[in-house]
């Protein structure tokens, strides 16, 4: 058996850029699988609602609550997210009366006496919402759900839109978590992308959050960005650590004009750093980072030793989903606000991405649900495996055995034979009783777990590159 903390121990070491240019293909980033481009607006034969109620069999598990408030006064250029740009503060207050129609809808399907492990209120911004609709959205959280003593309540931030008033208002409804957005600290790669935020303003952040009793807190930083060098990401890595985070997300820059047309900016401009440099980024990255004591969760994520995503990675207890890594396994999500996404052990659902089809639904009394999908028993299993290998780096078989109710080896064998090439490439290695990931092959994780993804090879890749 392949021990967690076998895995855990592991570090990145550099990836050869000819592995580079050979695994840089388009893939799913696997915060969920099937992945969200396998969702489809054939809504009735997936009876959403029904799938809610079964949720709230005997014995169901915990809850997670995710709260989407996609205001931004203004647009960075590099954004992927689903954001509404304007300055007008009053839309804050019928976004919130909306989201608790939308609350009481969900809470009539499911058993309110679940207890509620995590919050996440993501964007856009959240802090765009003045500190009286932070109260108010508190409010509407305790009054239909029991938040557990030891929730997880975070919140992401933009530090050049925090107040200490925001700051109080987060901690009086039960945050105890921050998410920073920084992404660079090089005010001509900040100019670039349309976001300007001087390092003065980070420490001020963090200065309010500690000072109010944050016990954790995330920076963001995003690789591949324009005008970014290895050099100059080095410096913007000196100066987070400066502020002594708890995690980092390590972001690569997804460019997905297909999607996000301002990106396109960037080709214009002719500005993104080739594969080469943010290879180098993503290499003085892992280096600094792993130096001042941080442990590489996998993918993206850095923590310190002793917290919770770190424990629970050599627990072999990590979880992944639409947030990135959590410690959360075993609660159902439910999203709320326009294109929130949410699932359950058989079915993820997304809300309507655009706010007038979302209002207009809520207005019919209905579920605002764009798209979703049900899943397979089959697509579970892949999606215990997939998850298995994103979080432990390693493919237990007895243990997927037992988890899969298959026997793995067996069942899996036409993945496991087209694993020879990376066994070659030295990215994963035959361990006993299964297969674990190499130092070499972490950077390439999403390329290992594409080989039991079964959609891949039936539909077209509309996917950022997996480096």
């Amino acid at each position: 058996m392949i021990l967690p903390t076998e895995a855990a121990a592991a570090s990145t070491a550099p990836v050869e850029l000819d592995l580079i240019r050979k695994y840089s293909v388009p893939g799913p980033r696997y915060t969920s699988y099937p992945p969200a481009t396998q969702f489809t607006a054939e809504l009735t034969p997936l009876a959403l609602e029904d799938a809610i109620a079964d949720d709230n069999r005997a014995g169901a598990g915990p809850i997670s609550l995710y709260f989407h408030l996609p205001f931004c006064e203004t647009r960075c250029w590099f954004c992927g997210c689903n954001t509404v740009i304007t300055r007008k503060r009053s839309v804050a207050g019928d976004y919130v009366a909306d989201l608790a129609r939308e609350v009481a809808l969900t809470a009539s399907h499911i058993d309110l006496m679940r207890p509620v492990t995590q919050v996440h209120l993501g964007g856009g911004t959240p802090t765009f919402l003045p500190p009286d609709e932070l109260h108010r959205l508190g409010t509407l959280v305790e009054e239909y759900f029991r938040l557990a003593p030891d929730c997880e309540f975070s919140v992401e931030v933009d530090p050049r839109r925090l107040t200490e008033e925001h700051v109080i208002a987060l901690r009086a409804i039960g945050a105890n978590r921050a998410s920073l957005g920084v992404q660079d600290t090089n005010p001509k790669v900040q100019l670039a992308v349309h976001r300007f935020q001087p390092q003065a303003v980070n420490e001020r952040a963090f200065a309010w959050l500690r000072a109010h009793g944050f016990s954790s807190i995330n920076v963001d930083l995003i690789y591949g960005l324009p005008l970014q060098t290895p050099e100059s990401f080095a410096r913007t890595i000196d100066d987070v650590l400066a502020l002594n985070p708890d995690r980092l997300s390590v972001f690569s820059y997804a460019h997905v004009p297909w999607i996000k047309p301002a990106q396109r900016i960037f080709e214009d401009r002719d500005q993104l750093p080739g594969p080469e440099a943010k290879l180098a980024m993503f290499a003085v990255a892992h280096e600094k980072l792993t130096a001042a004591g941080f442990v590489d969760i996998g993918l993206d994520h850095f923590a310190r030793p002793d917290d919770a995503l770190t424990l629970a990675q050599r627990a072999g207890t990590l979880h992944r989903n639409f947030q990135g890594y959590s410690t959360q396994a075993g609660a159902s999500l439910y999203g709320f606000g326009i294109s929130s996404i949410s699932s359950t052990p058989d079915t993820y659902r997304q809300n309507h991405k655009a706010l007038l089809e979302w209002r207009a639904a809520l207005d019919a009394g209905q579920l605002p649900i764009e798209r979703g999908l049900r899943l397979t028993p089959e697509d579970q299993r892949r999606r215990t495996i997939i998850m298995r290998l994103m979080c432990d780096r390693r493919l237990d078989f007895a243990r997927l055995s037992e988890l899969t109710g298959l026997d793995f080896a067996t069942t899996y064998a036409r993945e496991i034979s087209g694993l020879s090439e990376l066994f070659a490439d030295g990215l994963i290695e035959q361990k006993p009783g299964g297969i674990e990931v190499t130092a070499r092959g972490v950077p390439l994780l999403r390329v290992i777990a594409m080989k039991f993804d079964a959609y891949l090879s039936t539909v077209p890749r509309r996917h950022a590159q997996t480096v």
